[in-house]
């Protein structure tokens, strides 16, 4: 199955610490959205959208390439990174692949370091993740809907 995944990775890298782990079993091609804005995903059987949360969604540079560059009715899965868990993180990013007629094959979310706003003031949480354990669970997400 040839997959890409579509991420946006800044502050801490902990969403490219998750696909990396991903992608060091498995063919996948990464696709940083800030060195790339167009791209021809037709010929991909399933397509990620990966990001950490900003103000409790995805990144709005994903969202506007998955609105800009998904192809109508693909396969799609989700990946993010947080600081402290709540289950309304991909709604946006649901409602944009939505519109294209996508099937959502699943997600996949874990914790990860977040000194952003007031959790600077503590010297950020959730240090330590995303750790070993989160990284093989994302490898086993991926290979469940592969």
């Amino acid at each position: 199955m040839k997959t890409a995944v579509i991420y946006y990775s800044e502050h801490h890298g902990n969403t490219k610490k998750v696909i990396d782990a991903i992608a060091s079993e498995n063919e996948v091609t990464l696709i940083n959205v800030l060195e790339c804005s167009r791209y021809d995903l037709s010929e991909y059987d399933l397509i990620g959208f990966a990001s950490g949360i900003y103000y409790s969604k995805f990144h709005k540079t994903v969202l506007k390439f998955a609105e800009e560059n998904l192809p109508d009715n693909k396969k799609v899965f989700f990946i993010f990174t947080y600081g402290s868990a709540k289950d309304s993180y991909t709604k946006g990013i649901k409602d944009v692949v939505s519109r294209k007629g996508a099937e959502i094959a699943g997600q996949f979310g874990c914790q990860g370091f977040d000194s952003y706003g007031p959790f600077k003031l503590i010297g950020g949480i959730a240090k330590s993740h995303p750790d070993q354990t989160d990284l093989d669970n994302a490898r086993a997400f991926y290979r469940s809907i592969i």
